[in-house]
């Protein structure tokens, strides 16, 4: 005859139906979703949520004095899925906010800083142009500039990186944007 490792296990209830289980365990299962989480309801939807995996497994749980473990990694697997789980807030509201209107540029200030922009490109030296032009312009990726260019990747990286610098320091490019 073997002795069991866990004397206290030896003593607990073996439930023969999930309902005694539930009737008989309940309130100690809640205590432990209550520890989970703050809101009361919730933690009530956290055991009810843990209380249905173990209906569904029940007839593959082999040692029913260990139920009550089997519930609380359901707990906390329900609650860490829970946290994982992005929250959406909705609110009703009788209108739907609207943001207002961005008034429209003026077009005439718009040209003028497109040809503001286009001058201080053509101050760039060649290659670095040649590079904007391709990346921004063109929209070509760095390594479909690099495959145009001829270069390397980092090449294309570090020339394109400079003449953004030169961009931002062009006095007017910098005269029209304060």
């Amino acid at each position: 005859m073997t002795t069991p490792v866990c004397t206290s296990a030896s003593t607990a209830a073996v439930f023969p139906t999930f309902s005694s289980y539930v009737r008989a365990r309940g309130p100690v299962l809640l205590r432990a979703a209550r520890s989970m989480s703050p809101n009361p309801n919730d933690a009530e939807d956290l055991l009810q949520t843990a209380l249905t995996k173990t209906y569904v497994a029940w007839d593959r749980i082999e040692d029913h004095r260990a139920l009550d473990g089997y519930v609380r990694r359901a707990l906390i697997n329900t609650r860490t899925s829970q946290w994982r789980k992005r929250k959406v807030e909705e609110f009703a509201v009788d209108e739907i906010p609207e943001p207002d209107p961005l008034p429209a540029p003026d077009p005439a200030e718009l040209q003028g800083l497109r040809d503001a922009m286009w001058r201080a490109v053509m101050r760039l030296p060649a290659r670095q142009r040649a590079m904007v032009v391709l990346r921004y312009y063109e929209d070509l990726s760095e390594a479909q500039t690099a495959e145009v260019m001829e270069v390397s990747i980092g090449t294309v990286k570090s020339a394109v990186s400079r003449a953004l610098a030169k961009l931002r320091d062009d006095p007017e490019l910098a005269m029209l944007s304060s």
